[in-house]
């Protein structure tokens, strides 16, 4: 009986601690995410500590466009012509990427959107967790990279 009523307060625990996405949330997806882990469905994780490639979100009015970037060492980015097309669809009070190809279609729940912090989920319930990409900067002496 105790087992199950820890595991009911914390199932009830975990779902009210997640932020819903609003709609006034959306534009804070724009910008470079720098992936940090993958959590899969039973639970395990990869953890990413360096990443060789950002995702370049680009949207306006919910739709635009997904891009891969390379960071450089100088704060400049490597981008090519490919890209997805996105758009940020509500359904039930939940937020999610629609994602649009010449190949394929796809989409992704926004589980949680902020400042910092970007998690999605795919349909192979796979969580994605972002953070805001920062500069790199190896130069010394506290000089900042532009």
């Amino acid at each position: 009986m105790k087992k199950s009523l820890v595991i009911a307060f914390i199932a009830v625990l975990t779902f009210s601690c997640q932020s819903k996405v609003a709609s006034s949330d959306i534009p804070k997806i724009n910008g470079y995410w720098e992936i940090e882990k993958v959590v899969f469905p039973d639970g395990n994780k990869k953890e990413y500590s360096i990443n060789e490639v950002y995702d370049y979100f680009e949207i306006k009015n919910n739709k635009g466009i997904r891009k891969k970037v390379m960071p450089q060492l100088d704060g400049t980015f490597i981008v090519n012509d490919t890209f997805e097309n996105v758009e940020i669809k509500e359904t039930d009070g939940k937020y999610s990427i629609h994602y649009s190809t010449a190949f394929a279609k796809w989409q992704e729940e926004i589980v949680s959107l902020s400042d910092q912090e970007l998690v999605i989920l795919n349909p192979s319930k796979k969580e994605y967790h972002y953070k805001r990409a920062t500069p790199i900067n190896i130069i010394p002496n506290g000089k900042k990279t532009q």
